[in-house]
């Protein structure tokens, strides 16, 4: 059994790792989930890269120069590696490419597979096409190449070309000033200020001429290409793909980490508590125990089982809280409809320990809507002095007179109320019989534990809280959220009772054989012979039968003996 305060191992982190990844665990499918995923994933990418050959060419960037060992001029400073990037990339290049490759090729088609792409700190652009066959992407990214280096040779010329028919355009009228200059200083007498204001005229005509010139004469001596080619594209020797097997690898290592993160999210959004912790953070009461799997199909356990000894131990934990140790007087209640079957075993076991301390204890069933206490345990033949049984009678018709006397085998023996169904449930439960029977855990040595259905379904249980000392919730952690249990505490406080913790169980849905011969717990070999065992087919009351409140002329009563529930019998 695992016992956990509201508060045990707050501050150990590893411990919280732990259980935070014991809880991911939880969602196995979703993991299992992200594994196919990226295991499928992984073989599309290792099958579809498995014929993609990327063939590389490096060209050099320049500008056009007179002089290419001017190192007046810094290269990087008259030239944009993004710009010129981003023209490689252009359609213009695609076409220019597609044209020289022929056959069919379009150039949607090359710029799909094509890169272009600058290292850093350099004056390179690296050209790179990724075809189906080595030679196709080698030839295609040549080409490529090509394009784009004679393409930007054509845009520098046709610009060079345009700044020379601008500067003609501005040449020719003054050539032909000057000319008209010249032949009037012929005409004039030297040293006369006409000829001299024609002289200085003259002269700075043919500075301008000879400026235009020697700009015109720059640009027609300019190299007008674009860049070198440092590494021409060869046909590669391998695909660009990781492989089929490394691909799975890939894709099975993010598989993990998708369905890890789909577990956490779902984690995360779970409204039902991730642990024990979370339980008793929502009731602020500690877990006192956590029953194994299929423990609550059975009313009572075996002597040496485990669960026997969690019962116990739950038992002694209740025994030592002060709250219930001063009066002795416990409410045991489900938090749904799904844990009715474990809050009945746990009250019934929690009666046998508290038995086998030697206390008198008697079991309340105040489940007067679908009571079932009385048709699982049999009555037999023996009977308890009539001279102790109580003489009152409740008119609401419960509780009877006759308490039933309950085998639990070496543990001793305790006294059951069973329900009954009643026509005012409220009335009865508050009745003043019903007020006597729990303050008879006033005497000494005595214990009351009274069974109540869940509390979100009725409101039976509310009535009975400030007459005990405590509550003791039984919860299934699959089929309650936190929330609910948040709930049930508030009612229960603001019915003026104490939440002294909780036990968790859960069902297991696969049959266990619940008969398989086996004897009930704590039913020894000294009252076997007084227990009657249900058969397999033998067909059981929907709910026990009222009791008799007729005096009766023998001097005995009934004994209860214990029985091991099939899942026929229910």
């Amino acid at each position: 059994m695992t016992d956990t305060h509201a508060q045990a191992a707050g501050n150990d982190e590893p411990e919280l790792l732990r259980d935070q990844f014991r809880q991911l665990l939880r969602y196995r499918w979703l993991i299992g989930g992200g594994i196919g995923i990226g295991l499928v994933g992984g073989a599309w990418l290792g099958i579809t890269s498995a014929d993609q050959y990327p063939a590389n060419s490096d060209v050099m960037l320049r500008t056009p120069t007179t002089n290419p060992f001017d190192t007046t001029t810094a290269p990087d400073k008259a030239l944009n590696t993004n710009t010129e990037r981003q023209n490689a990339l252009s359609t213009n290049v695609a076409e220019v490419a597609a044209e020289k490759l022929g056959g069919g090729v379009t150039a949607s088609e090359l710029k799909k597979n094509f890169q272009v792409t600058n290292p850093p700190q350099s004056l390179t652009l690296r050209f790179t096409y990724t075809g189906e066959s080595p030679s196709e992407a080698a030839r295609r990214a040549n080409a490529l190449t090509q394009a784009y280096l004679v393409t930007r040779e054509k845009e520098w010329i046709k610009l060079r070309d345009n700044m020379v028919v601008k500067l003609t355009k501005q040449l020719n009228p003054l050539g032909k000033k000057q000319n008209q200059i010249a032949q009037q200083l012929e005409g004039m007498t030297e040293g006369s200020s006409a000829a001299d204001a024609a002289q200085t005229l003259n002269v700075g005509l043919k500075n301008r001429i000879t400026d235009l010139q020697s700009q015109i004469d720059n640009l027609k001596g300019l190299d007008m290409s674009a860049g070198n080619v440092t590494q021409k594209a060869t046909p590669p020797g391998s695909a660009d793909g990781l492989g089929v097997l490394m691909s799975l690898a890939l894709g099975g290592a993010v598989g993990v980490a998708l369905g890890l993160l789909g577990a956490w999210a779902r984690l995360i959004f779970d409204p039902s508590p991730r642990s024990t912790g979370d339980v008793a953070r929502a009731v602020r009461a500690p877990v006192l125990g956590s029953l194994p799997r299929g423990a609550s199909k059975g009313l009572l356990t075996i002597d040496d089982s485990r669960t026997a000894e969690e019962y116990r131990s739950v038992a002694f934990r209740l025994a030592y809280d002060h709250r219930f140790a001063d009066r002795r007087r416990l409410l045991v209640v489900a938090a749904r409809s799904a844990s009715s079957q474990a809050a009945a075993a746990v009250a019934s076991n929690l009666a046998a320990s508290f038995a086998e301390t030697g206390k008198d204890v008697l079991l309340i069933e105040g489940d007067l809507r679908t009571p079932a206490l009385a048709s699982r345990l049999r009555t037999s033949t023996a009977g308890r002095p009539r001279w102790s049984l109580p003489r009152e009678f409740d008119e609401n018709g419960w509780p009877g007179p006759r308490p039933l006397t309950v085998d639990a085998g070496e543990s001793g023996t305790f006294d059951l109320v069973p329900g009954e169904r009643v026509r005012n449930v409220a009335r009865a439960l508050t009745s003043t019989r019903t007020t006597q029977l729990i303050e008879g855990a006033d005497e000494a040595n005595a214990t009351v534990v009274v069974l109540a259905p869940p509390v979100l379904a009725y409101a039976d249980a509310l009535a009975l809280v400030d007459r005990v000392d405590g509550v003791l919730i039984v919860c299934d952690m699959r089929s309650v959220h936190r929330t609910e249990l948040s709930r049930i505490r508030e009612l229960i406080v603001g019915a003026g009772g104490t939440v002294l913790g909780a036990v968790t169980h859960a069902e297991d849905d696969s049959p266990r054989g619940a008969g398989r011969g086996k004897s009930s717990r704590r039913a020894g070999s000294a009252h076997s012979g007084g227990r009657v065992q249900a058969r397999p087919g033998e067909e059981q009351p929907p709910f026990p039968e009222p009791i008799r409140r007729t005096p009766r002329v023998d001097d005995g009563s009934e004994t209860v003996t214990l029985r091991t529930v099939r899942s026929s019998d229910r």
